[in-house]
């Protein structure tokens, strides 16, 4: 089929893994790279073969001949960047999580509709083995009723920059607007969300943590002001309920992994135990005998990828995106599935904040843009401005 055309905004540690992933895609192609570094621009330009280059992403925007663009920015200006790209007429894949907030992430949705165009959000543990065997046992009512769900995600001491990997930036609500809910904790609740079937958020409740010691020159240079570590408990329409622990740092050496029950049997994903690697298990009753059971997933993936259609369509983020846009497969949600993730994890902050249960409805009304003018970088400053004029144009 026709090769998808694909210009990628922002060549950082994302996007470097983005185009590691289209690298492996016979039908995608990237044609031109944006980023305001222009060394690492011609350095990731020339590595990966991409022939055009941009600092400003909007003169990206004007070709006629791109297809979709990779928006892999921080997260407080993937809403101005994704709606602008939209507006131009382009497919928009856009890095996790949707945006810096709730608010701003019904935006990029609701500008999707309005310009006709496709919104994919990277929530990339749908695509992983462990979720499709959940969702084989869920869809063949294995679990029966669904009531619970635990998304649970560890690390001793990982925090960003303060840690000793990664950026100062992951550290700063300014420009990544949360922690550890925001970095890691969108990938498992998305997961959870997904195999729930999306059920609506009715409450709320949370609490945020930063209390273990890091070093203070490092606090200072990076200005840690999000959480390492987030706790809540969300109840759904319908009687669905989960409860969601998510670690930069914590003194234990290990959790459990993620896991989902229902009145037949129950499912717990990949997860440290005792500092050692659990696999995917389905717990259940047998001849009145409780029975825990693995499964041969390499086996299994290699049978459906022989016997069924379009298999790969679902192997990674950027392959699904591909196909997607080929009208191979349709779009799993995933925009509206990292929307109700950041509605989670917003409503955590909020209910920390005024210490008390929240409704949905009340982090809607309390949900702020997180798009706010950069101290500097004149472009930054530019787009924010721009995504101001049009986002009172999307209100009106």
């Amino acid at each position: 089929m026709k090769k998808v055309r694909i210009g990628i905004i922002g060549v950082g540690i994302i996007g470097k893994n983005h185009l590691d992933e289209y690298a492996k895609l016979d039908g995608a192609e990237v044609v031109a790279a944006c980023d305001l570094n222009e060394t690492e621009l011609k350095t990731v330009a020339e590595n990966y073969k991409i022939p055009d280059t941009y600092t400003d992403f909007r003169e990206m925007l004007k070709r006629d001949d791109i297809d979709a663009v990779d928006v892999c920015l921080h997260n407080n200006l993937h809403a101005p960047v994704t709606i602008a790209a939209l507006k131009a007429g382009k497919h928009v894949y856009c890095e996790k999580p949707i945006a810096g907030s709730y608010v701003d992430g019904k935006r990029m949705i609701d500008a999707a509709k309005e310009y006709g165009k496709m919104l994919h959000v990277q929530l990339s543990f749908l695509y992983g083995l462990e979720t499709k065997a959940a969702k084989v046992l869920i869809d063949e009512g294995k679990l029966g009723k669904l009531y619970h769900a635990r998304s649970t995600g560890f690390r001793r001491r990982g925090r960003p920059y303060v840690d000793g990997y990664g950026t100062k930036e992951f550290n700063q609500k300014e420009i990544a607007a949360g922690g550890a809910l925001f970095d890691m904790g969108v990938y498992r609740i998305s997961q959870l969300l997904y195999l729930m079937n999306l059920p609506k958020v009715k409450t709320i409740t949370g609490k945020t943590y930063q209390e273990m010691e890091m070093d203070e020159k490092r606090r200072e240079i990076s200005g840690f002001n999000v959480e390492e570590l987030g706790l809540g408990f969300v109840r759904f329409e319908g009687g669905l309920t989960l409860d969601i622990i998510e670690s930069w740092a914590i003194h234990q050496n290990g959790l459990g992994g993620s896991s989902i029950v229902g009145n037949k049997g129950g499912i717990t994903f990949n997860g440290k135990v005792n500092g050692a690697n659990a696999p995917l298990s389905y717990h259940t009753i047998v001849g009145d005998m409780d029975m825990d059971a693995t499964f041969d997933l390499g086996g299994a993936d290699y049978r459906w990828h022989q016997l069924r259609e379009n298999t790969g369509a679902y192997d990674s983020s950027q392959s699904h995106w591909v196909a997607a846009l080929q009208g191979r497969v349709p779009l799993l949600p995933t925009a509206e599935i990292a929307l109700q993730t950041m509605l989670i994890s917003e409503g955590i902050y909020l209910s920390d904040r005024l210490e008390r249960e929240v409704t949905a409805e009340e982090v809607i009304e309390h949900s702020k843009s997180q798009v706010v003018l950069p101290k500097s970088k004149s472009t930054e400053k530019e787009i924010v401005n721009d995504y101001n004029v049009e986002r009172e144009g999307l209100a009106n």
